[in-house]
């Protein structure tokens, strides 16, 4: 007889283990849906981006002077001024 209730405690206990196992695996499963919905969702409501208005050449040469004495403050890295000087110089 004890070692039917050893068994069964073993086994109880195991049962027990497997259902909690199963239960964060479902959670896991459900947020995982939760975020490719919500992902889905903003790639659908994401508006395309505008295109940049022409600028004149003396607003972009504003524009470089400005982003130039930043640099030249430590405000922006190099490589921030070459992305937004980039930027300016195509619109132009």
């Amino acid at each position: 007889m004890p070692f039917l209730l050893r068994a069964a405690i073993v086994g109880g206990g195991a049962y027990a283990v497997g259902k909690r196992v199963q239960g964060g695996r479902d959670q896991n499963a459900a947020q995982d849906q939760q975020i490719n919905d919500l992902q889905q969702q903003q790639a659908q409501a994401a508006p395309a981006p505008a295109a940049a208005a022409p600028v004149s050449a003396e607003d972009g040469m504003a524009k470089l002077t400005q982003l130039k004495a930043l640099l030249d403050q430590g405000v922006l890295t190099q490589a921030e001024f070459d992305m937004q000087k980039s930027k300016i110089l195509a619109t132009m």
